[in-house]
């Protein structure tokens, strides 16, 4: 897809998928859910024909980067683990970090765990909420935005598959 190169790399115990073009600075795409580097395909196209080198992961569990079986392999800290090791498999000090939706919220953490290596953040969709420790992160949602909010229907949605799928348990 207009010469979008892509390659598997290893990365904080896992192959992750990237999807890259371009030559200069880095500017690192962050794929909300449920979406893959595919999301920004055309943003990757437009990034590189204006000098800089657009990388877009798969993040873990996602696409063609490795899904690890435990749910456990799913922290923020796992996440920006690959996106720090993945820096650092590009090779610079630096990137220019975008994210989207859940995406968004992986960018924010990879700023406040490690702010040396991003030079600039710009997130879509999703304003910062700093996390309220006296209430569950779904919870705030459906207090803010009501049972209809589709990340409130996900968590339904999961719960009934699993009875579905696993009704003895």
């Amino acid at each position: 897809m207009e010469g979008i190169e892509h390659r598997n790399v290893k990365v904080n115990g896992i192959n992750m998928h990237v999807a890259e073009k371009g030559e200069g600075p880095v500017v690192l795409f962050i794929h909300g859910f449920p979406e893959l580097w595919y999301s920004w395909r055309h943003q990757i196209v437009a990034i590189a024909a204006h000098g800089y080198k657009a990388v877009a992961p798969d993040l873990r569990g996602y696409g063609d980067t490795d899904a690890p079986t435990s749910i456990d392999s799913y922290t923020c800290f796992h996440i920006v683990g690959d996106l720090v090791a993945l820096i650092d498999t590009l090779g610079v000090d630096q990137v220019f970090v975008v994210g989207h939706d859940w995406g968004a919220m992986i960018a924010w953490y990879l700023c406040l765990f490690r702010p040396d290596l991003v030079k600039a953040l710009v997130n879509l969709s999703v304003p910062f909420i700093p996390r309220n420790p006296s209430i569950k992160f779904v919870d705030g949602f459906r207090a803010l935005f009501g049972d209809d909010y589709y990340i409130c229907k996900f968590q339904v949605l999961v719960y009934e598959l699993c009875v579905i799928c696993f009704p003895y348990t």
